[in-house]
């Protein structure tokens, strides 16, 4: 399936979570099993010609396509988790959101010195979450200068604040708004 093809398999939720905004559902594409698999060649072959070694992904919606991608080309997967959920000593990340903070964290070995790291995720919006997954990929050693998303919402700009932090980006999908 094309990217165009995809775009019709997401559907979009009108005033969710608030007013105003057009909430991009990736349910009814992940539950559309030509269109997965459609998706997950995609970033793979992306992940694939930029030398991937590794990839990540954020929980939670990061670890289904993120993971699949890493089955895809036969590498390994890093999942980049939520606070409190790895039973061993980890590294983290807090960063800034919206309203308040959050935080991120791994397992210090999941990567090698140099390796060459692909951030795979759902959607990229303000991107907060994705620049504070590479700051703690590099803070364990990786090379991260790539990361792909199946949506981008251009109008938030996470994006560019991602090129700005020093990681190519690159998208099947966008959709103009919020």
């Amino acid at each position: 399936m094309t990217p165009d093809e995809l775009r019709s398999l997401i559907r979009t939720v009108p005033d969710f979570p608030k007013p105003g905004i057009q909430f991009r559902d990736i349910t009814t594409l992940i539950g559309h099993p030509e269109g997965l698999a459609a998706s997950v060649r995609h970033l793979a072959e992306m992940a694939n010609a930029v030398g991937a070694q590794k990839i990540a992904g954020m929980e939670a919606r990061g670890f289904i396509f993120g993971a699949a991608v890493a089955v895809e080309l036969g590498i390994g997967f890093v999942p980049i988790r939520k606070p409190g959920k790895l039973p061993i000593e980890t590294i983290g990340i807090d960063y800034a959101l919206e309203y308040g903070s959050d935080r991120l964290e791994m397992d210090p070995t999941a990567v090698g010195e140099g390796e060459k790291v692909v951030i795979v995720d759902d959607l990229i919006a303000t991107g907060g979450t994705a620049i504070a997954a590479a700051e703690l990929l590099r803070m364990a050693g990786g090379s991260i200068e790539d990361a792909l998303f199946v949506i981008d919402l251009p109008d938030l700009g996470g994006a560019a604040k991602l090129r700005d932090a020093g990681v190519n980006v690159r998208t099947l999908l966008d959709f103009e708004g919020e």
